[in-house]
């Protein structure tokens, strides 16, 4: 059962001040424990590929992260940036400012950025921020990312208001239907979390307590 979760989890450190060391760390329990991918900041990605070349670990990063206001061309060329070092996935911060002014066009040409600059190289996960957003503002947020291209739908980055629920994880797989994955990140510290959220609909979990989860034990941080 373990085994089987732990390829399901983003094994995630996304501090400001996480160190070199703390990547290794990470890196070392990704392989000891064959997680799905570490999720790092994309000054980390060219180390952490150097680190688990030979594993079945993939590199995953944040692009827009935490708040998503980059422009789309800024969010482009760091995902192009961020592949060209060894990422094999991008989990992006959609331009939450746009969707709730009712720019439908600036948040459509967002994601579509992250996936052209992504397509045939990486996949694209598109953090929607549920925590600030209502109900019909996630399901246009998973209509758009569905039809950008993009893999996944993710619920949160975990620096804002509030993580993964299961009603936001529920309502993001009834949008998307069974094309899409769905992340479910932010909060998620037990094995007792996880099975809620994959009962939902989750495909992914992001979470930065990936050793005390398989370990059938509670972590302690936010994400």
């Amino acid at each position: 059962m373990s085994q089987n979760i732990a390829r399901m989890i983003d094994h995630t450190l996304l501090k400001a001040d996480a160190t070199q060391d703390n990547i290794k760390i990470l890196c070392k329990e990704a392989q000891e424990y064959h997680f799905a991918s570490v999720c790092v900041n994309p000054t980390w990605v060219e180390y952490a590929s150097s680190l688990l070349k030979e594993t079945d670990v993939k590199i995953c990063t944040v692009i827009g992260f935490p708040l998503g206001a980059n422009t789309p061309e800024t969010k482009a060329f760091e995902t192009k940036n961020a592949i060209e070092n060894g990422a094999h996935e991008i989990d992006m911060v959609l331009n939450i400012g746009a969707l709730k002014s009712g720019n439908e066009e600036l948040a459509k040409r967002d994601i579509t950025a992250v996936c052209a600059a992504a397509k045939g190289k990486a996949l694209v996960k598109v953090i929607i921020e549920t925590c600030l957003l209502t109900d019909e503002e996630k399901r246009q947020a998973c209509k758009f990312a569905k039809e950008a291209g993009a893999d996944f739908v993710k619920t949160s980055t975990g620096f804002s208001t509030g993580g993964a629920t299961i009603e936001d994880v529920a309502l993001m797989r009834k949008t998307v239907g069974q094309d899409l994955g769905v992340k479910a990140s932010g909060g998620v510290r037990n094995l007792e979390d996880v099975e809620k959220m994959i009962e939902a609909g989750a495909t992914r979990i992001g979470a930065s307590s990936g050793v005390a989860i398989v370990q059938g034990l509670a972590g302690e941080t936010d994400y």
